[in-house]
């Protein structure tokens, strides 16, 4: 609202400095040099009115720049505030040792049931696993083994 009214305010100086300078053109056409002079200082006055005025409605805009950036921050703090609160709720619904205990009840339950799949897939014995790797051994040897080299000379190239 202030920086309207002070919008209103440099309107009317503005209006005013145009008839004084019209005036003072006036005033010189008749010969009255020093009411024209009296006008131009008025006016001069006036214009560095018009200055204080563009500085305080500058000084205005920028308290309310100043204002709504500050409102923002208030709601990112009341945000955090919240979220603060909603952490230390979660945290005292769940403490470190019950996540742990969950945890560890978990990797019982995964354990426990490993130890069913081996023994419905018939798990194999430390022997059934010994053979097993020999076998792959085995495997391997022979794919490994390489055919003789034949020992005759190659033949030379006939030009």
């Amino acid at each position: 609202q202030q920086r309207d009214k002070l919008r209103q305010y440099q309107k009317r100086i503005s209006l005013n400095l145009e008839r004084e300078r019209a005036l003072a053109r006036q005033l010189l056409r008749e010969g009255r040099k020093e009411k024209a002079m009296l006008l131009l200082k008025k006016k001069r006055y006036q214009e560095q009115l018009l200055d204080k005025t563009e500085n305080q409605i500058s000084n205005l805009e920028r308290m309310v720049q100043d204002i709504e950036f500050t409102q923002i921050e208030m709601k990112v703090i009341e945000g955090l505030k919240i979220g603060n609160e909603c952490l230390n709720k979660m945290h005292q619904v769940m403490s470190i040792e019950e996540v742990e205990r969950i945890i560890g009840e978990t990797q019982d339950a995964v354990e426990y049931q490993r130890q069913i799949d081996e023994i419905l897939a018939g798990s194999l014995t430390e022997e059934d696993e010994d053979a097993i790797l020999e076998e792959l051994n085995a495997i391997t040897q022979e794919q490994m083994e390489l055919p003789e080299v034949p020992s005759e000379p190659l033949p030379e190239k006939v030009p």
